[in-house]
């Protein structure tokens, strides 16, 4: 009785295990369309709303699920509340909360790069480095989507498996 517990127990866990990376795939490109989707509203509330920095990311992360609501809402207290530059603020404000979604390096690195840019350049500069980031963006989720079909049936699969295999030798 003890070890059919226990060879349950294992092939749950692993099977948790498997499908838990199975969501991180797709979660990947979920967040990456929410990303563009707020540097759109953003370019939209520079451009043509002429909103602060600050107002326009708090409006943003009102708009957003977590964790990229986060995220905004922590640039815009920044900004508001510390006497921060538009880039240490967007640089704090992506350590915070960068180990809480599923973007890759990839996606950090085009966050970085426009942060360095946020806020010294007129709107029409501005609007240029927003639709460089998203082009950006655009190629990863691609290429996140991709890995996606690729790889969550697999992921999936390869936990029950391994958890069956491990059943079987331990019996």
């Amino acid at each position: 009785m003890i070890k059919l517990i226990g060879a349950v127990l294992i092939l749950v866990a692993t099977s948790w295990a498997g499908f838990e990376a199975a969501r991180h795939l797709t979660e990947r490109p979920r967040q990456l369309r929410q990303l563009k989707v707020a540097l759109q509203s953003l370019e939209a509330e520079i451009m043509y709303g002429h909103t602060p920095l600050a107002d326009a990311t708090k409006n943003i992360s009102k708009q957003l699920e977590k964790p990229l609501s986060w995220f905004f809402e922590s640039f815009a207290n920044k900004l508001e509340k510390a006497s921060l530059t538009v880039k240490e603020a967007w640089q704090e404000s992506l350590d915070d909360v960068w180990k809480n979604t599923a973007y890759k390096t990839a996606e950090l690195e085009i966050m970085k790069q426009f942060g360095e840019t946020l806020g010294q350049h007129d709107r029409y500069t501005q609007q240029k480095h927003i639709q460089l980031a998203l082009t950006h963006l655009e190629r990863e989720e691609l290429d996140a989507r991709d890995k996606q079909n690729r790889y969550e049936r697999m992921v999936k699969s390869l936990g029950v498996l391994s958890g069956l295999l491990l059943v079987i030798l331990l019996i």
